[in-house]
């Protein structure tokens, strides 16, 4: 695997694999990489001929109150897991290479509809800052797929629709959240997390799973379940942000009609703020 810092090299080594005729893939992170990432690059190694993975902790994305400044990095580990993933090219932009005209005077995107609400009202204006990084990264790259987490479920259907809207000529493939064997969906941030709360932790998917079992069996309160839900949360020692059910493809608020559901979440506990969702299809009536 090869990695570069700038532009010119990204798309000299790009040109050499198309010259090759190679289909490309692309998966774009900001690092301190676990089991998650590696499964979307070894899913992009069964797709494509050229894996490239970016490497970039994008201050546009977030707020004046997170954790841009102890965000980890961790180059050297995460180098370690793309080999051993089949990745072939590893993009890693220092800010200035991203951003050469300043933040202040970037030209921003901004996505309508499926980035209002849920970590949209939560995080103000860190979907622009999602939207107008992965436009940079996808004119860098011109990838014919790029591989994202179904864990960020908010942001994926941001990306797809910035795709679609932008007539973008590339193909958007969202891999199911890789979990620990108790439920907790992997992130960077559970590395935030003591033992104890990372004991407490896997609840959260647990909550999500009952929920979906009481509307697969007919339950159609959703406030009521939302409720339940939140005070056990809350129980449990998490700070509740939200917890909604969506319609999964427009992600507007579930109906009691609507058959594609996902159930979302965030919630604090301590000061690490989790994220996590549970999808699914309800049986048509016959």
């Amino acid at each position: 695997m090869n990695t570069v810092k700038s532009v010119r090299e990204l798309r000299a080594a790009i040109a050499q694999a198309r010259a090759e005729g190679k289909q490309i893939a692309f998966v774009p992170t900001m690092g301190n990489l676990h089991a998650g990432h590696s499964a979307l690059v070894s899913k992009a190694t069964q797709r494509a001929d050229f894996v490239i993975a970016s490497i970039f902790v994008n201050p546009l994305q977030f707020g004046p109150s997170e954790d841009l400044g102890k965000y980890p990095r961790t180059l050297l580990a995460d180098q370690e897991k793309l080999v051993d993933a089949g990745c072939h090219l590893l993009f890693t932009p220092d800010v200035g290479e991203m951003y050469p005209h300043g933040i202040d005077d970037q030209t921003r995107v901004s996505v309508p509809g499926v980035s209002e609400g849920l970590c949209g009202a939560s995080r103000p204006g860190h979907f622009e800052g999602v939207a107008t990084v992965v436009s940079k990264l996808f004119n860098m790259v011109q990838p014919d797929l790029a591989i994202f987490g179904q864990k960020d479920f908010q942001q994926l259907a941001v990306i797809r629709t910035l795709v679609r809207d932008l007539n973008m000529p590339i193909q958007i493939i969202g891999e199911p959240t890789v979990r620990a064997e108790d439920g907790l969906a992997l992130s960077s941030r559970n590395g935030y997390l003591s033992s104890e709360q990372l004991n407490v932790a896997p609840l959260l998917y647990r909550s999500l799973e009952e929920m979906a079992a009481a509307i697969r069996a007919g339950e159609r309160d959703y406030a009521k379940l939302v409720s339940a839900a939140q005070a056990q949360h809350s129980a449990a020692g998490f700070r509740p942000d939200y917890l909604e059910v969506r319609e999964s493809n427009s992600l507007r608020p579930a109906t009691a009609d609507d058959r594609q559901l996902v159930i979302l979440l965030a919630a604090f506990i301590g000061s690490t703020r989790l994220i996590d969702n549970l999808a699914f299809e309800l049986d048509i009536p016959t």
